[in-house]
């Protein structure tokens, strides 16, 4: 809005009371739109089933059950469930960070002969649709080559897929190719290997496209939902995101409001403490949405 309204027509009043009501009626548009939904979330969980169907558009509901959550928790078994999905991501996490940061530093700073060609491979998967390698893949944990053991049912069948994506890995390189080579140089001429260079020259000025690749993978494997349904088949080992379809055939609708929202707190919780890392490593990369 600076851009199109000179100095001069700022100082007017009639200039600086409009720009203040366009601010003012855009920041009230945003807050709508990006709490709106977990306000209404948080209405519903707390509200009656009766209410819900009787008066499902009041702003609050009459008798609030702040003790749905509670249920959920206990008697859904949410908690279990929600354990479940913390140890999916933080193994999904660790192969993906792992893999995204070592063949980024790989393919840009090592730079091999056969880099371009590996490059090319890796970005022609993802033309490939997720769902049709889903056959493959699960023939894959089934019988694992050159180990032949099975790993399905295990946490192992979606950490070790995790690591296949390519995006990470290209924006891992994207990063590392725009870090000035001078510090490479330097760093091989002072006598540092190839792991020596990764962790104390490339891993330390690439905290921010870390912190958006760790924010993806976080995300993705909160919210997967086809290859945990299929890769694990024991509820007691499902993630909250499989469990919760379960749960809609056979919960109230009270409760099962409630532990979506109890879903919902740990990747909003785990934005508001990495937004810095987010944001900052966003405006490196270019990713939006």
């Amino acid at each position: 809005m600076s851009g199109f309204v000179s100095e001069t027509s700022r100082r007017r009043p009639g200039t600086r009371g409009a720009l203040f009501t366009v601010h003012s009626l855009t920041l009230v548009a945003l807050v709508l739109i990006g709490l709106g939904p977990l306000f209404w979330a948080v209405k519903g969980a707390i509200s009656s089933p009766t209410e819900l169907v009787t008066n499902p558009l009041a702003l609050w509901p009459v008798d609030a059950r702040w003790g749905n959550f509670s249920l959920a928790w206990d008697d859904l078994q949410v908690g279990r469930y929600v354990l479940n999905s913390f140890w999916i991501v933080l193994g999904s996490w660790a192969v993906q960070l792992f893999v995204a940061a070592t063949a980024g530093f790989a393919l840009s700073v090592l730079r091999p002969r056969i880099g371009p060609y590996v490059y090319g491979a890796i970005l022609a998967t993802m033309f490939v649709p997720y769902t049709v390698s889903m056959v493959s893949l699960f023939l894959t944990i089934i019988d694992l080559p050159f180990l032949g053991i099975n790993i399905a049912n295990t946490y192992w069948a979606i950490w070790l897929p995790a690591g296949a994506n390519a995006f990470n890995v290209l924006l891992a390189k994207g990063f590392f190719d725009a870090l000035p080579r001078e510090l490479f140089d330097a760093a091989k001429v002072d006598g540092a290997g190839t792991w020596r260079l990764l962790w104390s020259i490339v891993l330390p000025m690439s905290r921010p496209i870390l912190a958006v690749i760790s924010l993806l993978a976080v995300m993705h494997a909160w919210k997967d939902f086809i290859w945990p349904l299929v890769a694990i088949a024991d509820p007691q080992k499902q993630p909250i995101a499989v469990a919760l379809t379960v749960l809609a055939g056979q919960a109230p609708q009270d409760q099962l409001i409630a532990a979506m929202v109890l879903a919902l707190v740990p990747p909003v919780v785990v934005f508001l403490i990495f937004q810095r890392h987010i944001v900052a490593g966003l405006g490196f990369t270019g990713v939006k949405g």
